[in-house]
């Protein structure tokens, strides 16, 4: 049988997904990628990986997709890795900088502004030195790993996960494992062991990882991303997908 080709975020939130992955008989079954979020959505889509770890607004640029997994990258309230960034409240903010390395924290960020706090600043794709924002009212969109140590840094910070569920009162799902074409059962479901597997045995990947002074991986990964993708999870993502639509 051809191995299964899989693109998995390579950021610290995936960790435990790829903890398991790599410590159960499903590696001799699959090519494993490793990808910032905006390659692992392109890759998908190109068809060069059969199943990705993708940020879910990257599903409608799919003829065809499918939720293979019980689980996901999400949150329930704050998530503490996925900000706005700002020198000022957020309704005085004129333009803010989008991150390139993710789709859909980017179109989280639009649809609150559009819908929740109701502001329109200028959107700006292509900043130099994106997340370096000495203007008073010039904020930034950043992602992942490169926030963290980083809310002390700027007077306003803004987690979108938070603001989602402030503004809809549901969880949210950054990331689902998602195929481009029809996966065997199977296959799903000694996936969906193996992403077990890794969750379970969190306290093993803690001695694998490098700690940090400024910021607490462990907290991070026990209790402020929520790896199950529940009904509620479910609602929010096609949600969000329907409010992308609409931006």
């Amino acid at each position: 049988m051809n191995k299964i080709r899989i693109s998995a975020v390579s950021y610290t939130n995936t960790k435990p997904f790829l903890y398991g992955l790599q410590h159960t008989d499903i590696i001799n079954k699959i090519d494993l990628s490793l990808d910032i979020p905006a390659e692992c959505a392109q890759k998908l889509i190109d068809d060069r990986v059969d199943i990705g770890l993708i940020p879910v607004a990257a599903a409608l640029s799919l003829p065809e997709w499918h939720i293979v997994s019980d689980y996901c990258i999400g949150a329930v309230g704050a998530v503490n890795s996925v900000f706005i960034f700002s020198n000022c409240e957020i309704h005085e903010v004129k333009k803010i900088q989008l991150d390139p390395q993710s789709r859909s924290s980017n179109n989280l960020a639009k649809v609150l502004m559009k819908n929740y706090w109701k502001i329109s600043p200028e959107q700006i794709t292509d900043a130099a030195d994106y997340s370096n924002s000495q203007d008073p009212y010039t904020a930034f969109v950043q992602i992942g790993d490169r926030t963290f140590g980083k809310k002390d840094k700027y007077a306003y910070v803004y987690d979108l996960a938070e603001e989602w569920q402030k503004f809809t009162g549901l969880p949210f799902t950054f990331a689902a494992w998602i195929a481009n074409k029809p996966i065997p059962q199977e296959f799903v479901d000694e996936l969906n062991k193996s992403l077990q597997f890794g969750l379970d045995h969190r306290e093993e990947l803690f001695k694998e990882l490098p700690m940090r002074e400024d910021f607490d991986i462990r907290d991070y990964l026990m209790h402020k991303i929520d790896f199950p993708l529940t009904d509620a999870k479910k609602q929010a993502l096609y949600l969000f997908l329907d409010y992308i639509k609409a931006l």
